[in-house]
């Protein structure tokens, strides 16, 4: 056994190890402590300096080496390897007996040798049926090839989040996973994709996948590439509570818009920007309300009515003579299992967080139709990946009121109906809804605000793992989730990297077949 240190103190939750002279312990390292009948796993969450010789001494010495002392013989008190060293504080996060995972209940044995983990000393990770590929086990900073799956359908339907600061590779990571997901049918995915990066137009992209003719559906606002789809969506498709969340009415303009879908049904938003009045409002809705709902209602969906008393749209997103279908089959591409991307980078911040919300909500009415018929058991899990996650689920965007997916976060594993949430700001999403969140890829964030809000709701306790959190390098996670059995570390590979080998593989496949 290549011993790295060995066990001199502590308590269960932190243990102290001193490390053996010429070997590094990093934090984040994986720690095995081999024992009769098993193997006790732990996770280094900080070090230290340690000596046998006073601090005062030690102070001296350096101050004579400082001031020009430093060559004398007699200076030379400390040996090395014995006296001088370094203390890691770790935690034990497995007792593993038997191949059998368990949360440790007691302590290793005091003075035993701890080495490095090996792949094969997590062999009851095993690959589940329908995985989520997201990256390799790492041990500190050193990558192992063991691959780490999560199970696709808990995983999803019961939301995950993706926390970290600018540059650290959250879209990368969520191209990974999406790209492990290309091949199978299990899982329907919407991407509301804010910088137009998913699907590859100007470079590697998920379009570059073996199976994205059958599996990959793409909607964008400019002129779609070849097998692409324009997003346009038909005006009646929006409905009074698509605002929720959105876009905060006055009272009155609520009462107004309440008024109008009432009696012109899905011609409401034509009829206000026409000026044309319900029978009977003529002294309940005032001209000053309704001409503010008008200017509201053109900033949010680039339309107004011109002089001939006809609608000109501005944005081309929204019409009123096409896209009447664009929605239905956008969900019924979801419900057959395939990745749906909406471009969304030339459109406005309020229309994007307008069709995620028409869609979503169609997506939800659909799958509580089919759990009530006895249908749902047939049908794939549907996640859908929304950036900056605060814009909708912000505690400030929820004080207003709930919107769907305040409701997804809540209601929708009952439903297979999961959230994949990418943000910088954990902090501003309410507790509720975090604790929600099962499953969490927590990458490198140096805002302690922010660490402390991703530990506080995560499902392995984190409270020592601030540090660790904050040092985790471009690439570098920690999956905290209910379905794994410990809190794992992994290196996520780049995605060029990664499907440039994929696509290797399978071109070598095929030249084997041919």
């Amino acid at each position: 056994m290549d011993v790295v240190g060995s066990v001199i103190g502590g308590s269960i939750g932190k243990i102290i190890l001193r490390q053996k002279s010429g070997e590094r312990i990093e934090l984040g390292d994986l720690l095995v402590a081999e024992e009769a009948g098993g193997l006790v796993i732990m996770q280094v969450y900080d070090l230290a300096y340690g000596s046998q010789i006073p601090l005062t001494n030690i102070e001296m010495i350096a101050g004579l080496r400082l001031e020009g002392y430093g060559e004398r013989s007699d200076l030379n008190l400390i040996d090395a390897e014995l006296r001088h060293y370094v203390i890691a504080f770790v935690k034990a996060v497995l007792r593993v007996e038997n191949g059998v995972p368990r949360i440790p209940k007691n302590l290793p044995s005091f003075l035993s040798s701890l080495r490095r983990i090996k792949p094969e000393d997590l062999s009851f990770l095993t690959k589940p049926a329908k995985p989520i590929y997201v990256g390799n086990l790492r041990s500190g900073s050193k990558v192992l090839g063991l691959p780490i799956y999560l199970d696709g359908p808990e995983v999803l339907t019961h939301h995950v989040i993706i926390p970290a600061t600018t540059g650290r590779g959250k879209s990368n990571l969520v191209k990974v996973m999406l790209w492990s997901l290309m091949d199978q049918d299990s899982f329907g995915v919407l991407v509301l994709d804010s910088h137009d990066e998913y699907y590859g137009r100007h470079g590697r992209g998920l379009k570059d996948h073996p199976d994205a003719d059958d599996r990959l559906v793409y909607y964008t606002s400019t002129t779609p590439p070849s097998g692409g789809f324009s997003l346009i969506i038909d005006l009646e498709s929006i409905k009074p509570f698509h605002f929720n969340g959105i876009a905060e009415f006055s009272d009155a303009q609520s009462d107004a818009i309440y008024m109008y879908n009432t009696s012109f049904k899905e011609k409401w938003i034509e009829k206000i920007l026409k000026n044309e009045l319900p029978e009977g409002a003529e002294n309940k809705i005032k001209p000053g309300t309704l001409a503010v709902l008008q200017r509201r209602l053109e900033h949010f969906l680039g339309v107004r009515c011109t002089e001939e008393n006809k609608l000109e749209f501005f944005n081309s997103v929204f019409s009123d003579n096409k896209g009447q279908s664009t929605v239905n089959d956008i969900v019924d591409s979801l419900e057959e299992g395939k990745i749906v991307i909406i471009d969304t980078s030339r459109i406005s911040d309020i229309t994007e967080l307008l069709i995620g919300v028409i869609i979503v909500s169609e997506v939800f009415q659909r799958y509580q139709k089919y759990k009530y018929t006895g249908e749902l058991d047939s049908k794939p899990v549907i996640s859908i990946v929304i950036e900056e996650a605060p814009r909708v689920i912000g505690e400030d965007v929820l004080d207003r009121g709930d919107n769907i997916y305040s409701t997804v976060a809540r209601e929708g594993r009952k439903f297979k109906v999961g959230l994949m949430a990418i943000t910088q700001l954990t902090s501003v999403i309410p507790g509720p809804i975090l604790a929600n969140m099962n499953t969490k890829i927590i990458l490198g964030n140096e805002m302690a605000a922010e660490r402390n809000a991703i530990i506080a709701f995560a499902p392995q306790d984190l409270s020592d793992d601030s540090q660790t959190i904050a040092s985790l390098d471009k690439g570098e996670a920690i999956i905290s989730s209910n379905f794994t059995k410990f809190a794992i570390p992994v290196k996520i590979p780049l995605f060029e990297e990664y499907i440039k080998d994929k696509l290797a593989k399978t071109s070598s496949k095929d030249i084997a077949y041919l």
